[in-house]
């Protein structure tokens, strides 16, 4: 872990706001907080004008010279804001450094750090300066017309991508939007049959329920689907469910959110650095971060160590 050194001059930091995280909390958040940045650091800043706005933001900061950055938002605003980072040719994403102020549904990926909620004390990680380092999760489509998906958090396909596409314009309950998601999806999901290949294996499964692709812990309001994510590794956590019906969702619930679920024999679970992944009859919903993603046959890999925030 780094510290901030005690330079004199204020460190330059580029701020992105989505007004709508938090069911349109981030004009408020900001404004409550504006004068405390300015007393910290010197500052721009930019709010979001339409989805996934916060990818070409970036880009554009950092071709401007912005090496460190504030996310006022949610996990997807986040997961935009790692597009951008990632998807930009201006500097090694190493040298980029982010701060997050979090205000979105789920807020998943702050629970692997214990970045806490409450504004000021997320402000006040970030007046504090300590940084460290994570891995970086990069989808890549075998159709090469489709663009790279860079996660920081968690990506599943199957039963969690429906929830992702139930809830992804009606999260105005809080933590309850996904509980409610993850209701309706039990009666619309359909199992699916997949092949992924490691370095080492080719494995196909039949009526899968679920794939999880994990760099950290969290995903769906608290869920723990992955068994040992950890974010420095350079590997992935996949969890691999099948033959999941609506009678073993409901009586495991809990189990979803304490890990328990990960247990069951209906569950394999690896690490690797990377796999691709097929699939055999129909193309089930997939998510990134919490944001829907296009469909397909898919290669992942870890970027290590790959980024800087404050922690």
């Amino acid at each position: 872990m780094q510290k901030r050194s005690n330079n004199t001059s204020k460190q330059h930091f580029f701020v992105i706001i989505n007004p709508v995280s938090g069911n349109r909390q981030g004009v408020k958040v900001w404004q409550n907080i504006k004068l405390k940045f300015e007393d910290n650091f010197t500052i721009n800043y930019q709010f979001t004008d339409y989805p996934k706005h916060e990818t070409q933001i970036a880009k554009q900061a950092v071709s401007k010279g912005f090496r460190q950055f504030i996310i006022i938002g949610g996990d997807g605003t986040l997961s935009n804001f790692i597009d951008g980072v990632f998807n930009q040719k201006t500097v090694d994403t190493k040298e980029i450094t982010f701060g997050i102020i979090p205000i979105g549904t789920g807020n998943d990926w702050i629970k692997t750090y214990s970045i806490s909620k409450k504004t000021n004390k997320a402000l006040q990680t970030i007046i504090d300066g300590n940084t460290t380092t994570q891995d970086i999760g990069c989808i890549s489509y075998h159709n090469n017309n489709l663009p790279n998906k860079y996660f920081i958090n968690v990506a599943g396909i199957g039963y969690d991508g429906l929830v992702v596409d139930i809830v992804k314009s009606k999260r105005t309950l809080g933590i309850l939007t996904y509980a409610i998601g993850a209701i309706k999806a039990l009666f619309r999901f359909k199992l699916f049959e997949t092949t992924i290949t490691t370095k080492s294996t080719s494995t196909t499964y039949n009526d899968c329920f679920i794939i999880q692709l994990g760099i950290c812990k969290y995903t769906g309001s608290g869920m723990q689907l992955t068994k040992e994510a950890n974010p420095q590794d350079g590997l992935l956590d996949i969890s691999v469910g099948v033959n999941f019906s609506k009678r073993t969702i409901l009586f495991n619930a809990l189990k979803l959110y304490n890990g328990k679920i990960l247990d069951l024999d209906k569950v394999t679970t690896y690490k690797t650095d990377k796999l691709s992944i097929d699939f055999n009859n129909i193309t089930p919903h997939f998510q990134a971060d919490g944001e829907q993603l296009q469909p397909g046959a898919i290669h992942v890999n870890v970027v290590p160590n790959a980024i800087n925030f404050y922690k």
